[in-house]
């Protein structure tokens, strides 16, 4: 998907930056950079776009992206049902070189040299390996000098030793940075955002994006990956996935609440999404938290 390019700020006392957010949707734009990035997602849920990968984000979620990967975090507290939740991560940027062009050439940094190229697609961190990887951000951001680079390194050797990565993105994405096409796929993407509880018409979306429907089709297809029926429902998916973590609505509640129609299309999409049925998901989140 295009992405708008922004600049990471950094410090000359500092190989690289590393800040606490407190604030929902820091980065309300789709947007990339030439680093690479670390987050550890602390309090608050919502939903990630990385790539062309659409999912639920969790408290204790560290995902690793790669550079020039477009990516953008919702948090649900945007939204004016959930306002005043506390939201809360570290986010750490670094580049490739930070302690020299050539390290990643050395035989020792092979299994880092495969995680950075992992990396490249996004990769999602969760249970036991997290939070070491979150300990050690907390431990980077209290350190100074040449300690901090040491904790790095510990932080990507976390990684590399990990054996439940979970890459995000498809093999075949393949994101395009145009400022001009930046702002109307932001367009398109902010009002599915808004709409997505509702009926949404392909004619209605594709007016957004002031284009006719067949080529707003072959449009969205370039930019995402996906066709707009198959966004709109990982977009859908996701949000149940939230509701049914918060065990507040019936399984059949939750499927009209994020845009279906009828039950058997939102179970069948669940199941293609997620690999589970829509009870078997529930009764696993129930279990995972007796």
């Amino acid at each position: 998907m295009t992405a708008q390019q922004i600049m990471i700020p950094t410090i000359a006392s500092s190989s690289f930056n590393i800040r606490k957010d407190t604030t929902t949707n820091i980065h309300n734009k789709w947007h990339c950079h030439e680093e690479m990035e670390i987050i550890c997602i602390h309090k608050g849920t919502g939903k990630q776009y990385i790539g062309d990968s659409v999912s639920t984000f969790l408290p204790g979620d560290v995902v690793f992206i790669g550079p020039n990967l477009p990516h953008y975090w919702r948090y649900d507290n945007g939204d004016e049902m959930l306002c005043g939740e506390a939201v809360y991560s570290t986010v750490l940027h670094f580049k490739q070189d930070f302690i020299g062009q050539s390290w990643l050439e050395l035989p020792e940094a092979k299994a880092v040299k495969a995680l950075f190229v992992k990396a490249e697609r996004g990769v999602l961190l969760r249970g036991e390996g997290a939070i070491a990887v979150s300990d050690t951000l907390e431990k980077i951001y209290q350190e100074e000098g040449f300690k901090r680079i040491v904790l790095l390194l510990n932080c990507l050797q976390t990684m590399v030793s990990n054996n439940r990565l979970k890459t995000l993105t498809s093999m075949g994405f393949q994101p395009i940075t145009a400022e001009i096409e930046a702002n109307r796929i932001n367009a398109v993407y902010n009002y599915i955002l808004q709409n997505f509880k509702h009926t949404l018409s392909l004619d209605e979306v594709a007016n957004v994006a002031d284009l006719s429907a067949s080529s707003f089709c072959r449009y969205f297809k370039l930019t995402t990956g996906k066709t707009f029926s198959q966004f709109l429902q990982d977009v859908r998916i996701g949000y149940a996935c939230r509701l049914m973590l918060e065990n507040q609505l019936s399984v059949k509640q939750v499927c009209y609440s994020c845009g279906f129609k009828n039950y058997t299309s939102f179970h069948e999409a669940f199941k293609a999404n997620t690999g589970k049925t829509p009870k078997a998901y529930l009764a696993q989140h129930q279990e995972n938290h007796v």
